[in-house]
């Protein structure tokens, strides 16, 4: 238990540790909950943890995948936690039968701001549709308002990790801008206010896991 790592650092490292060392390794079913305030987040690891038999060694994952049986990992952040589970044969898959999802078959896990999916053999980590449109609004409504080094400012600063789809969609809101500047004579945005590497981050509480063959994977 004790050499089982699961609680991530931060949304960023969460989202991270579901997208690089999770999606990509075949980890597609899934069950996202979130902890009661009365309940001690600990012993709810504990009792995860010890059902679906997580803490295991790489090579009893290994001889489980061989024999066709299922894997199964946990991750936590704060309350809001999520159990994964690779194809085959577990109890994770009756016992949560009625909440299982499949981020392989367009139910993509809904996180912080994020929506976490698999698509095209590739994890994808891209805005959550109400927060982009969130974000939308709020730059279409100071578009006019603000000088044009503010707004870049502002997407400079956007708390947003800026994976591939998270940056088109950002690029389609300094679009939007732009258009409306344009029609009133104003200065335009420049486009390279808008993030183009994310940070990698120690996603759990020891350092980074994953590979750097892992991290190209993702989009």
């Amino acid at each position: 238990m004790d050499a089982y790592r699961y609680e991530a650092t931060s949304v960023a490292g969460f989202v991270q540790q579901l997208a690089v060392s999770y999606l990509t390794n075949g980890y597609h079913f899934y069950v996202l909950g979130r902890i009661p305030a009365h309940k001690n987040q600990h012993a709810v690891d504990r009792k995860l943890i010890e059902r679906y038999e997580i803490a295991v060694s790489k090579w009893t994952r290994y001889r489980r995948k061989k024999a066709g049986l299922a894997n199964v990992q946990y991750l936590r952040l704060d309350r809001c936690f999520v159990l994964l589970a690779t194809a085959g044969h577990h109890r994770f898959f009756q016992d949560e039968a009625a909440v299982i999802r499949n981020v392989a078959r367009g139910q993509p896990i809904h996180f912080a701001s994020y929506s976490i999916g698999y698509y095209n053999q590739r994890a994808s980590v891209r805005l959550a549709l109400g927060e982009f449109r969130r974000l939308r609004g709020e730059f279409v409504r100071v578009a006019l308002r603000l000088d044009a080094r503010v707004l870049e400012q502002r997407f400079e600063r956007l708390p947003v990790e800026p994976y591939a789809p998270v940056r088109r969609q950002i690029y389609s809101i300094v679009r939007v801008v732009n258009r409306i500047r344009h029609t009133a004579g104003l200065e335009l945005v420049d486009w390279r206010c808008v993030r183009s590497r994310r940070r990698v981050v120690h996603a759990l509480q020891t350092p980074l896991i994953a590979s750097p063959n892992d991290m190209r994977r993702v989009a």
